[in-house]
């Protein structure tokens, strides 16, 4: 590889695709059909116009948001190209979260908690993706204590962990934050293959967008991923049975939208009939669980039954 595409890769890793991409196109005079070249220089096409754009965002937020919300869209980019390059994206990775790093390292003397938290979370992202894996845990340990139960900071200290490899820490975190909202959760930055695997597998059930994220815990219970659990405080036992005859009553209702309440209310009926065997309630109540999720669909109750 010569020099000026190695200077050019050094350039993407740093966050300045337009001097990369003039190397590039100089050394393609000499490659035409180089296809790995070319690649690159899509890809520095693609990033070019967001890093100038950004120049212009003086909020230090706003700009370190815009290189996340590119990245998804860089995402489904590399889908639609026939040939992609591991090198390639590893420098494009670079490049992008490093710049989102800067931006969110401006702010780190934030004091309002909810943003402070987020601040945080959006920290621990960048270095997770840059492959940081530990400072990213710490900041993302730390946004959740800023800012407890939230699904996004969970889902994000989970897929740390996976990372980590440490597995059975990252499943019990998993299901905790797909239980509180997997709506608030983004698989487009999440990385360890624990959780991609799960989501393929779900994927490839027919479900697409938020009603796959509904699904993705019931499969993970079937499919052994969220298996890891925790002892419920009785407070909790309270709000999951509010919680449960309040989506009883919803998906009555037939305006409802029953493609996403149906995933929720199994889910719900999971983690009340776990409680009732870790604590060894009357069998009733925990048949009487099972009968429920039979009724509301079949094929789960026939998977869970098994």
């Amino acid at each position: 590889m010569s020099d000026d595409i190695l200077q050019a890769y050094s350039l993407i890793r740093s966050g300045n695709p337009a001097e990369a991409k003039a190397l590039l196109n100089g050394a393609l005079v000499y490659e035409l059909e180089n296809q790995e070249i070319l690649f690159a220089i899509d890809c520095c096409n693609f990033w070019i116009d967001v890093v100038e754009r950004a120049k212009g965002v003086k909020d230090a937020f706003e700009r370190g948001e815009n290189y996340c919300n590119e990245w998804k869209g860089f995402l489904s980019f590399i889908k639609r190209q026939k040939t992609t390059f591991d090198r390639t994206l590893f420098a494009v990775k670079t490049g992008v979260f490093s710049l989102a790093l800067a931006c969110y390292n401006e702010l780190a003397a934030e004091k309002d908690p909810s943003q402070k938290a987020e601040i945080l979370r959006k920290t621990g992202l960048c270095y997770k993706k840059l492959g940081s894996y530990e400072t990213a845990r710490n900041c993302l340990t730390d946004a959740n204590s800023v800012k407890p139960d939230n699904a996004a900071i969970i889902a994000e200290m989970a897929d740390c962990y996976a990372l980590c490899g440490e597995e059975r820490h990252a499943k019990v975190l998993f299901r905790e934050a797909f239980f509180i909202d997997p709506q608030k959760i983004d698989p487009a930055f999440l990385d360890s293959e624990l959780i991609h695997c799960l989501i393929r597998n779900v994927q490839d059930r027919g479900y697409s967008g938020a009603v796959l994220m509904e699904w993705i815990p019931v499969y993970g219970q079937l499919y052994g991923v969220f298996t890891v659990k925790r002892k419920l405080r009785p407070t909790e036992i309270t709000r999951l049975k509010q919680e449960i005859y309040a989506k009883e009553m919803e998906i009555k209702d037939p305006s409802s939208q029953v493609e996403l309440l149906t995933p929720r209310l199994i889910n719900l009926y999971f983690w009340l009939y776990d409680y009732y065997i870790s604590e060894n309630e009357d069998s009733a109540k925990s048949n009487e669980i099972i009968t429920r999720i039979k009724i509301l669909d079949t094929e789960i109750y026939e998977l869970y039954v098994k």
